[in-house]
């Protein structure tokens, strides 16, 4: 099923005024009094709002207990991804599992799992369904308008939240004036954040514990695990993604074949992000056992891999790896063995890799290093507006659609399907 922007914003929302309600009522029950736990000065939890949509876009298909751990899976990794985020931007910790039996560092248990995997069902089953139904009931242009009236409310809100928790509460006569205007429709919702967002943090998070992170060196170019050094790994994990994949279908399969995300050099998006992604969330556990590693590694991938592959169909009609033939396989998206590949990759990633990696990037000159970071960046960006015009130009050609416009004929001349064959051999379209 297809979301229009409309509903999926109308979903958002509800689910995040529901998550808010019920972090506000156990946040009562155990405090024994009434205690607002939403982050933002409005009634809602956007976590839980962002964690209802994409599992309802990405998880749709599936059903029974398939569904469910999904739900779980997809719920527990958002939840504990939030918590190292948060300690990572703001240095500090809003909520703490680690009373509870089988946590993982407080930010997540098998307890509140199983709850966020119960809800997520529920929601996907049969929460959409009601929710959507009472939308459809607004007459249309009301209901566009008051989806549009909520999320201004929320953007300034969010923005004013933001603006305090980084600590730029001084520049309160700044946010005033932007406020004034809205002054009329908003009663002073501007001025009222300022003042109250700030106590209310604390108050809804008592427990919260400042953490301090450690300075980069002086004169040393991405030390530590900054956006300097996260950029350089990108393109590492995108190139030596591409250069494994293409070894192994030669090993496999006795071909070679492209593997490349892009349609400009040997890069592997979903390995980029993926080293990225893995290094930023688990730097502080790199030093951790190899199990555990494996074990994290093997979960987190294998949810990447499916909301990859669900990600890519959604947004440009194709499928780029099918493991339908293999056993123990979700869908064709993931399989067993290969999320057990992902573990393997993340102990030797953290355990050989990396060190190396790092050490090398830290050798290069400063300025050298920051200029090199910027022009790779653009690189990569364009290579991916490009890739992104010729798929979907691709797709249009299969399906008789002639080029105009001036960009489409310029991308037909230069990304010709044969040129795309070779570049993408493995991309089938979903009618």
């Amino acid at each position: 099923m297809r979301y229009t922007g409309y509903e999926l914003a109308w979903l958002f929302f509800c689910y995040s005024f529901f998550g808010w309600v019920l972090e506000t009522v156990f946040a009562a029950l155990k405090q024994k009094r009434f205690v607002n736990r939403g982050l933002i000065n409005g009634p809602l939890c956007v976590l839980y709002g962002v964690t209802a949509v994409t599992i309802t876009v990405y998880l749709q298909e599936l059903s029974g207990i398939w569904l469910f751990l999904g739900c779980m899976i997809f719920t527990t990794v958002a939840e504990w991804v939030a918590g190292r985020l948060i300690e990572r931007f703001y240095h500090e910790r809003w909520w703490d599992y680690s009373a509870l039996r089988w946590n993982l560092d407080g930010y997540i248990c098998l307890q509140m799992s199983v709850l966020w995997g119960a809800l997520g069902f529920a929601a996907v089953k049969w929460g959409n369904y009601i929710l959507l139904t009472l939308f459809s009931l607004l007459p249309q242009t009301l209901g566009h308008i008051l989806i549009w009236i909520t999320v201004s409310i929320a953007v300034l809100d969010c923005a004013a939240t933001a603006v305090i928790l980084a600590g730029r509460s001084k520049q309160m006569k700044r946010w005033e004036a932007a406020d004034a205007w809205f002054a009329r429709i908003s009663f002073r919702i501007g001025k009222w954040i300022f003042d109250q967002v700030d106590r209310r943090i604390h108050k809804a998070y008592p427990n919260a514990a400042k953490r301090e992170s450690a300075a980069p060196k002086a004169g040393v170019f991405a030390d530590g695990c900054g956006f300097y050094k996260l950029v350089m790994l990108f393109f590492v994990g995108a190139f030596l993604g591409d250069l494994t994949e293409t070894l192994y279908c030669r090993v496999t399969a006795g071909v070679w074949m492209s593997r490349s995300s892009v349609v400009w050099g040997p890069f592997s998006l979903v390995w980029g992000f993926a080293i990225a992604g893995a290094t930023a969330l688990l730097y502080r556990y790199r030093d951790s056992s190899d199990g555990f590693l494996f074990a994290v590694g093997t979960f987190l991938g294998g949810a990447y891999e499916y909301l990859c592959s669900v990600f890519t169909e959604l947004v440009f009609g194709t499928v780029f790896w099918d493991y339908s033939w293999m056993p123990f396989n979700l869908g064709g998206r993931i399989n067993l063995l290969y999320c057990f590949f992902w573990g393997i990759a993340a102990v030797v990633w953290f355990k050989k890799c990396y060190p190396f990696v790092s050490k090398w990037i830290e050798r290069i000159p400063v300025r050298l290093g920051k200029t090199l970071t910027w022009v790779l960046l653009v690189f990569m960006c364009c290579n991916v507006a490009v890739s992104a015009l010729a798929m979907s130009r691709y797709d249009e050609r299969s399906r008789g659609i002639a080029a105009r416009s001036g960009w489409q004929k310029t991308i037909d001349e230069h990304f010709p399907d044969e040129r795309m064959a070779r570049i993408y051999p493995n991309a089938k379209r979903v009618e």
